[in-house]
């Protein structure tokens, strides 16, 4: 950058006039950004420049001279301002295109941040009745969806003639005479963990299962259930009231119980229908049907090749669609299958 004039002039004169204006023209053709013409300005147009101090001497000036002395300042501080606004233009414009370039985003680009994602709300609650179990000293058992109609039906004690077995309630397998169909419960799992497994046992089997429903607010043909089977000698259904009682409290907090009212299931005898007392349920307390259980019928236990004189068990099973919707005021199962990110990360990685 040019240096303005240090000593003060004595007169205006012509080569003063153009020293000033040549060394004003110098700083603006070097000054590549703001900043320095920011300078420029301060050191070559404003008070204590060279030109303002040659305006400053026209005080001076023979009135006589004057006309000629003004013209000649005005012109060159004319020439130098609008040198200035054009420096300023082209510097603004070039800063202005290198930020645009800087900050520029490919919309069609893979996002290149990170956000922590979260599980299915499903997926952790059916983990947290799990863990329930087998803090109990249960183990989690796992079976085939596409399932053997005689482990689905037949060994738990179905007649060949209950409406479960019909087509418009379960999904079958083409050809039908395979006898393979999506299984609609859990319970198979439960068959299979007897007959895989050496006496004493007690298992829980989370899974999928699939029923011919039409998704609406409360309904939809694939959910989520967990059930639970305990053989063992000299079992009653005091204990599985007790083992009930025990897992609705770690669920729902310690004012949580449960009812059993009579029913009837094909493969429990007695059979109940099971209530939980919802301490904290967003309507007000209330009980809410939440799933089945019993005793373990003879039927069950003689397919699994378990004599029933020597064994008993209990069952049950819940829902975990339902569990969701009235612990955590769900109101509507398409959320829950929808497949929205927003659903998830309201509950983050813990339920």
């Amino acid at each position: 950058m040019s240096e303005p004039m240090n000593s003060d002039p004595a007169e205006i004169t012509e080569s003063g006039v153009s020293a000033a204006v040549d060394a004003a023209l110098a700083a603006l053709s070097a000054a590549t950004d703001s900043a320095a013409l920011k300078t420029v300005r301060a050191e070559h147009t404003a008070e204590g420049s060279p030109l303002a101090k040659l305006n400053a001497l026209m005080r001076s000036v023979p009135n006589d001279q004057k006309a000629a002395a003004g013209k000649l300042v005005g012109a060159a501080r004319g020439r130098v301002n609008q040198a200035l606004a054009e420096r300023e233009a082209t510097i603004v414009e070039a800063e202005a295109t290198a930020q645009l370039a800087a900050e520029a985003v490919d919309v069609t680009a893979a996002a290149s941040t990170w956000r922590a994602g979260a599980r299915h709300p499903l997926t952790l609650l059916q983990e947290r009745i799990a863990d329930v179990f087998v803090g109990m000293g249960w183990e989690v058992a796992e079976g085939p969806e596409l399932e053997s109609e005689w482990f689905n039906f037949d060994a738990l004690n179905f007649d060949e003639d209950h409406p479960a077995r019909a087509m418009q309630d379960t999904f079958f397998i083409e050809p039908t005479d395979a006898h393979l169909v999506l299984r609609t419960h859990t319970s198979p799992v439960q068959l299979r963990a007897l007959l895989g497994r050496e006496l004493p046992v007690y298992v829980v089997a989370p899974g999928r299962v699939y029923r011919t429903d039409e998704l609406d607010a409360t309904h939809t043909p694939v959910f989520t259930q967990v059930e639970g089977i305990a053989i063992d000698k000299g079992l009653t259904m005091a204990h599985l009231r007790g083992t009930l009682d025990h897992f609705v409290k770690s669920m729902f907090g310690d004012e949580a119980k449960v009812r059993l009212r009579p029913n009837y299931f094909p493969f429990t005898e007695p059979s109940a229908e099971l209530d939980l007392w919802h301490p904290t349920f967003s309507g007000g307390a209330r009980w809410i049907e939440w799933g089945g259980c019993g005793m373990v019928n003879a039927n069950v236990l003689r397919s699994a090749g378990i004599d029933p004189e020597v064994y008993s068990g209990f069952a049950f099973g819940v829902g975990v669609e339902r569990a969701l919707m009235f612990r955590n005021d769900v109101k509507d199962m398409h959320d829950m299958v929808e497949g929205d990110v927003r659903f998830s990360q309201q509950y983050g990685m813990n339920v």
